[in-house]
C-alpha cells in the first residue's frame, strides 16, 4: 500500500459544522475503501488566489492516507461528484529522505604568538625585510671576472 496526501477545498456556501461533516464524511469514504486515515489536518476557511466554481473562499483540508492503488480512482470519482467539494487532488506521497550532515571546514585555532618557539615560514616571509641592492662599479666586476677565468 502506497502513501497518499489528499488536499481537497469544500466550499464557502456551507457553514463550519457542514463543513466538519464533509471532511467526516470523506474519512468515513477512504476507510471505506480498505484505506488508513494516517493523519487529517484542517486548515481552516481562506480566500482563494482566482474563483473557482464562482466562489472566492473556501475551507481547505488534508488527509494523509494508505490504500491500494487501485482503488484511488474511486475515491476521485466519488469526490468530484460531491458538490460541495470546489477542488481536489490525490498525490502520492514518497518517503522523506534522510540526508547526511554535510562537512563543513573547521575554523583554524589562533595561535599566540611565542617568541621562544620557532617562527614558521610564513612568519619568515611575512616579516622578511627586503634586501638592499648595492651598486657593482664595472671596474670591480671586471677585476673579480679576472681573477676567476685566470684560475
Amino acid at each position: 500500500m502506497k502513501t497518499y496526501e489528499l488536499t481537497y477545498i469544500i466550499s464557502s456556501e456551507v457553514n463550519s459544522e457542514e463543513a466538519e461533516s464533509v471532511k467526516n464524511e470523506v474519512g468515513s469514504l477512504i476507510q471505506s475503501k480498505e484505506g488508513v486515515v494516517l493523519r487529517s489536518e484542517k486548515l481552516g476557511a481562506q480566500p482563494l488566489s482566482y474563483l473557482i466554481k464562482k466562489q472566492s473562499s473556501g475551507y481547505f483540508n488534508i488527509e494523509t492516507f494508505q490504500i491500494e492503488e487501485n482503488k484511488i480512482k474511486e475515491i476521485k470519482d466519488s469526490l468530484d461528484k460531491n458538490t460541495k467539494v470546489l477542488r481536489s487532488a490525490i498525490v502520492v506521497k514518497k518517503p522523506v529522505k534522510i540526508m547526511k550532515e554535510r562537512r563543513t571546514r573547521k575554523p583554524l585555532p589562533i595561535k599566540d604568538f611565542d617568541i621562544k618557539k620557532k617562527p614558521s615560514i610564513m612568519d619568515t616571509i611575512l616579516r622578511r625585510e627586503p634586501k638592499k641592492e648595492e651598486k657593482v662599479d664595472t671596474v670591480d666586476l671586471e677585476k673579480k671576472l679576472d681573477e676567476i677565468l685566470s684560475e
